[in-house]
């Protein structure tokens, strides 16, 4: 499933001050993300939030798959 985080995915400074989030939602990405690096499984993670769908948690790797990818230029 090809999942562009953009279309589920906002940071808005009123809402957990800036933290990403997943639109319509205060479910912070941290979150999503911190549940799928313990084990547990897309299915596991919308029953524990039925506000999220599969494509939700497509888009919290997609947005960690380009943080990674992020590049410090030396100084």
């Amino acid at each position: 499933m090809k999942t562009d985080w953009r279309d589920y995915i906002v940071s808005t400074p009123d809402v957990l001050r800036g933290k990403p989030r997943f639109k319509g939602t205060r479910i912070p990405v941290s979150l999503i993300l911190g549940y799928l690096a313990a084990g547990n499984t897309a299915e596991e993670i919308i029953e524990e939030f039925p506000d999220l769908g599969r494509e939700h948690v497509a888009a919290s790797l997609d947005y960690a798959r380009q943080l990674s990818e992020f590049e410090v230029a030396a100084a």
